[in-house]
């Protein structure tokens, strides 16, 4: 299965789209595009560790391998960024652990 994601970074002004694709429903495959450079280069770190076990990144047994790839490539104002979360849930999706459906983050002061 394939899931397409876009991810509309915030006041950086960032977008980034992915595919997640798996064609067995528990190994995945990152393509992952970014105007902003700590994206792209976690793209290409992604793909240094591919296939990805979708089944054990969300076993509460076992270290992430996708968040450890994201704490080494996003470091100081990355850290708060949407868009590993939503390459998560696209990758949960294209293993066929979650139903596709848009998440949203809502931001304003008081």
């Amino acid at each position: 299965m394939n899931a397409l994601v876009t991810i509309n970074a915030g006041i950086c002004g960032f977008v980034t789209s992915a595919e997640v694709s798996s064609p067995d429903n528990q190994n995945v495959e990152f393509h992952v595009s970014s105007n902003c450079e700590k994206i792209a280069k976690l793209g290409k770190s992604l793909k240094q560790y591919e296939p990805i076990d979708a089944y054990q990144e969300i076993s509460p047994a076992s270290d992430s391998v996708f968040m450890a790839i994201v704490r080494d490539n996003l470091k100081g104002c990355c850290s708060g960024c949407a868009v590993p979360s939503g390459l998560f849930k696209a990758m949960q999706v294209a293993a066929g652990l979650a139903l596709p459906k848009d998440i949203s983050i809502s931001l304003s002061k008081r």
